[in-house]
């Protein structure tokens, strides 16, 4: 007994629990803790097995994995001996960069290096998939006030979702990840860790969810077309179109402009052709690192006991409905398209209108090729893609404006 009590109070099997007594956690796991772990090993098979964006999955998996291990303190909530002391563990010191929402903007600069606005240039009437693709979210926004209204009272501890909660759970719906938590943290900061999790998660789950949403809203004869080649975009085009776009988004929706504002600039850094050192970093080191902060930070925010709660679950399957109708408007209004054009667009590229980057244009290109081997859909879905990514944003701007 007494080598038990020489063994440090945390970390490890073996930590210091509320009555001061030492125990390993194996013999104070609960239930939720064990589901909790299955659905990160599950995420890690995602990643691992099945390779569905295993740069973003598995630190996710892994953060879920270790925040519920009991005794362990590797949440980022805080328990335990070092948040009585007044210190913060690694993890919760990582999160805070989650919380203060310093995260999303960085990564918006990176995601502006490695986007080509060319496609939108060159077809500014795919901007209207992107928009298409934001149906999602006003689908969410509604679903959660009536089911807060309708559930509201019935669930202990329950009594429904405000405007700015519902708003920031429709923001799922864009399949960005970074906006989520953007939104979430000015409208809804006590919903952000369900909110980061549902919307990261469907972001690593595009391989998964949209697929069945595209086959089952087009026909073969529409997956099959062949996409003419877009006309040519000049690179003072190129240069012009982020300042413009900043200059338009931050004079009207001054909410969105650090998302805006940072993905304007990355583009403007990759497009001006003077700054190659910042882009070589920006696009894989200083990415590399943000995406593995983040969904690290994330997943430690999963803790059974704050996780698994009827109102989170409401929050996760709202998310679900944003995504999928957001698939869905963006099929949609591509598949008009495909009419209103002669057949010369393929309503594939309509998935691409939520703006989970760069995998939604690779679901679009993988599906194409499927039907139609000489199908090259990459950069005609990249239209799609940045303009929602730019919506999104927007979009969550206007709702910050009217309800944080």
């Amino acid at each position: 007994m007494a080598f038990l009590e020489s063994l440090p109070s945390a970390g490890g099997l073996l930590a210091a629990n509320p009555a001061g007594t030492y125990s390993m956690g194996l013999t104070v796991i609960t239930i939720p803790q064990i589901i909790m772990i299955l659905v990160g090993l599950f995420f890690t098979y995602l990643a691992i097995v099945k390779k569905y964006e295993p740069l973003l999955l598995l630190p996710l998996a892994f953060g879920i994995i270790i925040a519920n291990i009991p005794l362990a303190n590797l949440s980022a909530y805080g328990y335990g001996e070092m948040a009585e002391a007044g210190r913060i563990g690694l993890l919760e010191f990582l999160y805070q960069g989650v919380k203060y929402v310093i995260y999303p903007p960085l990564i918006f600069l990176c995601i502006g290096t490695m986007t080509d606005f060319g496609p939108l240039i060159a077809s500014p009437r795919t901007a209207l998939i992107g928009l298409g693709g934001q149906f999602g979210i006003f689908v969410a926004f509604f679903g959660a006030i009536l089911l807060g209204k309708w559930l509201g009272g019935s669930i202990p501890g329950f009594d429904g979702f405000s405007f700015g909660e519902a708003a920031s759970i429709g923001i799922i719906g864009g399949a960005d990840g970074p906006t989520s938590i953007y939104a979430a943290s000015r409208m809804a900061p006590e919903l952000l860790p369900s909110i980061a999790v549902a919307g990261y998660s469907y972001m690593a789950l595009v391989p998964v969810i949209q697929p069945p949403i595209m086959r089952l809203l087009t026909t073969k004869k529409e997956r099959m077309v062949v996409m003419p080649r877009s006309r040519h975009v000049t690179q003072r085009q190129k240069i012009v179109f982020p300042i413009a776009m900043t200059l338009i988004t931050l004079l009207l929706v001054p909410s969105a402009g650090a998302l805006v504002g940072m993905l304007m600039l990355g583009n403007l850094i990759r497009e001006s052709g003077v700054t190659s050192r910042y882009i070589e970093t920006l696009q894989n080191s200083f990415l590399n690192i943000l995406t593995l902060l983040v969904a690290v930070s994330i997943g430690s925010l999963t803790t059974a006991e704050l996780f698994l709660t009827p109102q989170t679950l409401l929050v996760v399957f709202l998310g679900l409905v944003a995504f999928c109708f957001g698939t869905a408007g963006g099929v949609l209004i591509a598949k008009l398209l495909y009419r209103l054009t002669g057949g010369k667009v393929n309503p594939l590229i309509g998935n691409s209108g939520v703006s989970a980057m760069p995998m939604s244009a690779r679901i679009s290109q993988k599906i194409g090729q499927e039907y139609n081997p000489k199908n090259y859909l990459l950069m005609h879905a990249m239209g799609p893609l940045v303009s929602a990514i730019i919506a999104s944003a927007v979009v969550a701007g206007l709702f910050i404006s009217l309800y944080a």
